[in-house]
């Protein structure tokens, strides 16, 4: 299927519920107060800015809009604050998942493969991993290409993250057939300058419209713009050849399996949910609650009210101000008011511990729907050192919630690294001392133990004699591969004097005896020495 024709077609041409999702999640992830309000003050596409139901009281008022979307009153400065609980949330799940790069084993384990495979995740695909988590925890899914550029690096290609809110996938029971990725490279007013760059098997199609905000427009010469030039140079059909014709030189990696708000909206039946998914309210509640608390620390400063006869006249215009001193002139009272002091303290209560609790309790929903343990955000805990076993148990829901993306992301990460191995291999690279084929992928454990808890675990299991040498130096060393446990184990042997020979190989290196000389005279056996009962 080709690059779109353009025209008048809407773009993004993905279903408006999904299209709203994916702003309002946006929204929330950027952390940016700005872009909540002006989202949800605008929230349905289309219509004014400040709507009259938004003014309403009552329910009307209520459902049109949400705590971020209500208007500031005339004459008063917006005081919302915004706590970022979203970012935490999809920063947490990229930790948890990439915090140590994933172990990605050459197929056969071919040594050049493998030289190959370490230099890419050297080279920044752990850093590309980190960023494709926090996308999409954030937005559902992301996508992971192969890219290469003569100007950046001649000799080999690389995996580039591509943002969920930025590509068009074509799914096929849920694997990805062919993807549209789309870039803003200019814009003009209303008029904005789209590149999109769609990957088939074996091909990648470039191709340059000159729409607006909201339309894709008509495709124009992609030399017309410096971002797409170089492609046009060497391609001007937009064309790109692979050299690998049975791989998709992108991956799509869905954050969660199934999305429950899009089961039944075709052209995303088969898309991730987003970790913030249902609970944009309780983000919204969090907001509301966080700015209380400030608003009763402006109302709660102290304040004295002064009598008008205990102001300091600064002359006409000028208006009075209070002066602190030790005797004021008199005042002639009425009676019964001879005993006021002509000074008031105003003080406001500043409910700390209602907002603490409130705003505790609405951190803790909005963690445990997004598959998390409140103890992963520190929401509790005493702050006493615990051993790698106890901080598993504490957050065992957001072990199984990471346990639960793991799946998804092997699979894909193995896909986009064959591919990438299949093109550097093809006639693009030429690298022919490549095996190309699907790589063995394996997460590392994100919770390391500490190491006098793991000498003290290999001390008993010696005591009980329930391990070999080998089995403790992996428990020691669980990040270790098979030849440097091999080396330690013979190291300690040797240290210890536990090392013996091989009875088979006992003697080998000894020469042989040089046969017999038959003219030898033969040697007679001395006699043996008499014996007495």
């Amino acid at each position: 299927m080709p690059l779109p024709e353009g025209g008048d077609q809407p773009w993004p041409p993905t279903d408006p519920v999904v299209q709203t999702a994916l702003a309002d999640w946006d929204a929330w992830y950027s952390g940016d107060p700005d872009r909540l309000a002006d989202r949800y003050t605008n929230r349905v596409h289309g219509e004014p800015r400040d709507r009259p139901s938004q003014h309403r009281g009552g329910m009307v008022g209520r459902v049109a809009r949400w705590w971020w979307g209500q208007p500031s009153p005339l004459g008063e400065r917006r005081a919302k604050l915004h706590v970022p609980l979203a970012g935490d949330i999809a920063r947490t799940s990229s930790n948890l998942l990439f915090s140590e790069p994933p172990s990605i084993t050459a197929p056969g384990e071919d040594a050049a493969t493998q030289a190959r495979i370490d230099e890419l995740i050297e080279g920044g695909l752990h850093a590309t991993l980190l960023e494709a988590g926090e996308v999409a925890s954030a937005l559902g899914g992301a996508y992971l290409r192969v890219v290469w550029d003569d100007q950046v690096d001649a000799d080999h290609a690389w995996i580039g993250a591509v943002h969920a809110d930025a590509a068009i996938p074509e799914l096929r029971y849920g694997r990805l057939q062919a993807a549209t990725f789309w870039t803003v490279v200019q814009i003009d007013g209303q008029a904005v300058l789209r590149h999109l760059e769609r990957h088939e098997r074996g091909h990648i199609l470039h191709g340059l419209y000159a729409g607006s905000v909201n339309t894709l427009g008509k495709r124009v010469d992609l030399a017309a713009h410096p971002a797409t030039a170089s492609i046009a140079k060497e391609n001007p059909d937009g064309v790109i050849d692979t050299g690998a014709p049975h791989h998709l030189t992108a991956a799509y990696v869905p954050n969660i399996r199934p999305a429950r708000a899009w089961r039944h909206v075709p052209s995303a039946a088969y898309w991730g949910q987003s970790d913030l998914q249902g609970i944009e309210g309780i983000l919204d509640g969090l907001d509301e609650t966080w700015s209380s608390w400030m608003r009763d620390i402006r109302n709660g400063k102290g304040r004295v009210i002064a009598a008008n006869y205990m102001l300091q006249s600064n002359g006409p215009g000028q208006g009075a101000s209070f002066e602190d001193r030790e005797i004021y002139s008199g005042l002639d009272m009425l009676p019964g008011q001879s005993d006021g002091s002509g000074l008031e303290v105003v003080q406001f209560e500043i409910r700390v511990q209602q907002h603490r609790d409130t705003c505790t309790a609405l951190v803790e929903q909005a963690v445990r729907q997004a598959g998390y343990s409140a103890a992963t955000f520190g929401v509790t805990g005493d702050g006493a050192a615990v051993t790698a076993t106890e901080i598993r148990a504490r957050e065992r829901q957001s072990m199984t919630t990471r346990a639960r993306k793991a799946l998804l992301w092997k699979a894909e990460l193995a896909r986009i690294v064959e591919a990438l191995l299949a093109v550097e291999a093809g006639t693009r690279f030429r690298s022919g001392d490549l095996v190309v084929d699907s790589p063995r992928v394996e997460f590392q454990d994100s919770i390391s133990e500490d190491p006098k808890t793991l000498a003290e675990t290999a001390n008993l299991l010696m005591q009980a004699e329930a391990a070999s040498t080998e089995i403790r130096v992996r428990t020691v060393h669980p990040d270790w591969d098979t030849e440097q446990v091999d080396q330690e184990v013979a190291a300690i042997l040797r240290e210890s004097g536990r090392m013996a020979a091989d009875p088979t190989t006992v003697g080998a290196d000894i020469p042989p005896p040089e046969p017999d000389d038959p003219e030898a005279e033969p040697i007679e056996p001395e006699p043996a020495a008499p014996t007495f009962a």
